[in-house]
């Protein structure tokens, strides 16, 4: 075959090019030709189908319509993804919410939590007064429109333009049941999209009746009950099927604010409220003005439940421990549950009195509004929860949820931590002086400094410098790595989680709860375990079977300081209360007892903590604001209502030692209970009996019993001033030492010696 020769080969490549060529430059212009006579047959199609005047005006509203509605329902398709979210789980309806019936710890039953849907009495048996009542005050229209009124909002709309403000609501009662099923109480524009959808979706799915009966079911009706069959039990002591007129008016009033129209809380509001509810029903037309002349002149009176209320912080908090609990499977299935707790009502009787006793002595001229207190045993038992000072007005809990500085009351996490590196004894000498990190630098409360200390000693006075040397040595020079080490010890302890690492923690910048302050001292007094707060001791099921012992089933102690450890932070802490900055307020004769004050910057927290080895109570002050106190200190009125809560529970309790510290001996608790004898002498009392109680004016000390013997036996004696006493006078009564007071430490403060309890 013969080769092509190189001048064809290159003949071929240039055609090649040329055609490459031609295609790239005609092609386009081909398409680009073949477009403009397809548009051009277009153009004279639609010039044949020109249309003018109102016929074109109406077609371009049709279109733009088409062109609006497409986008809206594309929107409206994305913005109902979220709603339907919260309804993928088919059996929303059948599920039912925890119905708990709680008893304090000795078997009496102290309250109700949860709500339950099993036993709810059916739509038709209720009261035809308490749902007109309902339909009248909340959705007249309820039968009428299809989840959202626009004529009643269009209604409320105006109302409300002409009062100035909110009078009325526009949300249906399928609207409020969306939220209260799947919603939160969170005002925002999401919230209301996904309501007005969610209320569309459950007119498709559920009949009204069905509806009217899920919202009476699940509506909250104040202090913690849910549903009327709840409240009508509450507040009246009876079935909701024989509510009468007036009561089932009180009950209406409840749905727009329970909270404010809580007849526990205020009962001449929740009667007024009663009465708009009663001129409803007549506007309404479903009573006439003379079938409730007899309510409004009678109106409700429910039962004294005030002293049910005690316990509502305390009931809460036990709530969510049941709840926690059940969402981790240890009860099953089961949904009705009664629990035995550890509530002690006597001990909470009396926190919640020490708490306000000292809110109403001193909260309006020191500026302060709230406290919170938690008194448990070393073991974790919850005797008693004050989370407020009006639990009808508000149920936050600040004892359990409530985020405050701990000030000085943190510092012996930072001891413990010093203690545990082997470094430094109670007895260690430490050096009081200016100290900086950075360009922070912490200062006394005094602004002096004390030079050479005890350790001891320097816990406490509340020494701010030593605290910051400790980490600072602790961590070898590293200042960040002592705190690491702190964090550790206070989570190990069980006081906090979760703990920012901020150059001011070791003098309590930090966050911390009032019953994580507790748990974190139980450590302390029970000799280094770490323990679980726990309010439940026992949970049986609807058949009587017990499900759950916190004995067996809860969380166990945790061996996290050693002996040595604690009884080196209670000897250190014990002089806190004996002679450091706690004495003044908190100093109990008959008691071993340790504990730590605490005050923040711009006195906006104080706090008290303190232990013995029958009870450990933390102590709260401030304002829900954060707003400054009037130089409120933790050694002043957290103390005060401490050492009060104190010696009320350790009345006829058998006194536990505290790790490492002797105990008070009987004998010096006798002489702890001595009187003295009056100084006051009747008329006609000379001789032996005169001496006698002359002298023991003079310093002499005897129990209550034996000085009313003597007074009544010299009442016996009316010895004559002019008869013969010569005897009698050489007898001499019998000399008993007096007992010297310790004085407190002293501390300096510009260049003079101060009581340290002043501080």
């Amino acid at each position: 075959m013969p080769k092509p020769s190189r001048t064809s080969f290159s003949k071929h490549i240039k055609s090649t090019w040329l055609d490459i060529t031609s295609a790239v430059k005609f092609k386009p212009y081909n398409l680009l030709r073949g477009v403009n006579g397809y548009f051009a047959d277009y153009c004279t199609l639609f010039d044949r189908l020109r249309i003018t005047g109102f016929q074109k005006f109406a077609v371009n509203v049709l279109s733009e319509s088409f062109t609006l509605g497409t986008c809206t329902a594309i929107a409206a398709l994305l913005l109902a993804i979220p709603a339907f979210n919260a309804v993928q789980n088919e059996n929303w309806l059948k599920k039912t919410d925890l119905a708990i019936t709680f008893m304090d710890r000795h078997g009496t039953e102290i309250g109700k939590r949860g709500i339950r849907h099993n036993d709810s009495v059916k739509v038709e048996d209720l009261p035809n007064d308490l749902v007109k009542a309902l339909l009248a005050t909340e959705d007249r229209r309820f039968f009428d429109h299809f989840g959202i009124d626009f004529i009643g909002t269009a209604r409320a709309t105006t109302v409300n333009a002409r009062a100035g403000n909110i009078t009325q609501g526009g949300s249906t009662l399928t609207q409020q049941l969306a939220k209260n099923l799947f919603l939160t109480n969170e005002r925002s524009i999401e919230r209301k999209i996904k309501e007005v959808y969610l209320a569309f979706w459950l007119e498709m799915r559920l009949t009204k009746q069905e509806i009217l009966k899920l919202y009476l079911d699940r509506a909250y009706m104040g202090a913690g009950n849910f549903g009327v069959q709840a409240a009508a039990e509450f507040y009246f002591g009876r079935k909701v099927q024989d509510l009468s007129l007036s009561e089932s008016a009180m009950l209406a009033g409840l749905f727009k604010a329970p909270t404010k129209y809580a007849p526990h809380v205020n009962l001449a509001a929740a009667r007024a409220r009663a009465n708009d509810v009663l001129t409803n029903m007549v506007n309404a037309g479903f009573l006439t003005e003379s079938q409730t002349d007899a309510a409004r002149q009678n109106p409700a009176t429910p039962l004294n439940i005030a002293n049910r209320q005690e316990a509502g912080y305390f009931l809460d908090y036990a709530f969510d421990e049941i709840k926690r609990l059940s969402d981790e499977g240890r009860f099953g299935k089961d949904r009705i549950l009664s629990v035995w707790t550890t509530l002690d009502p006597d001990l909470q009787k009396k926190t919640d009195d020490a708490m306000e006793a000292v809110l109403r002595e001193y909260g309006e001229a020191k500026n302060v509004s709230q406290g919170a207190a938690v008194l448990m045993e070393p073991d974790g038992a919850v005797r008693a929860i004050f989370g407020g000072r009006d639990y009808g007005t508000s149920q936050f809990n600040r004892a359990t949820n409530a985020l405050r500085q701990p000030g000085s009351s943190f510092k012996p996490y930072v001891y413990a931590a010093a203690l545990i590196s082997g470094k430094y004894r109670p007895m260690t000498t430490v050096m009081d002086s200016p100290v900086c990190i950075g360009r922070w630098c912490p200062s006394n409360y005094a602004h002096s400094y004390a030079g050479a200390v005890p350790l001891w000693s320097a816990l406490a006075r509340s020494i701010n410098s030593i605290p910051v040397k400790l980490i600072t040595d602790i961590g070898h020079g590293n200042a960040k790595a002592g705190r690491v080490q702190v964090i550790d010890i206070v989570k190990k302890m069980g006081a906090a989680s979760d703990m920012r690492n901020d150059v001011t923690m070791p003098i309590g910048t930090v966050e911390m709860t009032v019953i994580g302050q507790a748990t974190g001292y139980s450590a302390f007094a029970n000799g280094g375990q770490r323990i679980a707060a726990h309010c439940a001791t026992e949970v049986r099921n609807s058949a009587g079977e017990t499900v759950y012992r916190f004995e067996a089933d809860g969380p166990q102690p945790v061996q996290v300081l050693n002996s040595q450890i604690v009884s080196d932070m209670n000897f250190m802490l014990n002089k806190v209360v004996e002679e450091g900055t706690a004495r003044r307020q908190g100093y109990m004769p008959n008691l071993r007892a340790a504990g730590k004050t605490g005050t923040t910057d711009s006195y906006k927290d104080a706090w008290f903590v303190g232990y013995t080895g029958n009870y450990v109570a933390a102590v709260w002050f401030g304002n829900d604001d954060a707003s400054p106190t009037a130089e409120v200190t933790g050694g002043f009125l957290p103390t005060i209502a401490w050492k009060s809560i104190m010696e009320h529970a350790h009345k006829n309790a058998a006194i536990k030692p505290l790790p490492g510290l002797e105990p008070i001996s009987d004998a010096k608790i006798a002489q702890n209970n001595t009187v003295p004898v009056p100084k006051k002498q009747s008329s006609g009392q000379s001789g032996f009996m005169s001496a006698a109680l002359g002298t023991m004016q003079r310093g002499r000390t005897l129990a209550p019993k034996s000085a009313a013997m003597i007074v009544e036996i010299n009442s016996l004696f009316r010895v004559n001033t002019n008869s013969r006493t010569a005897d009698l006078k050489t007898i001499q009564p019998l000399q008993q030492p007096t007992s010297t007071l310790r004085k407190p430490l002293q501390k300096a403060e510009s260049g003079r010696f101060v009581p340290i309890s002043k501080l």
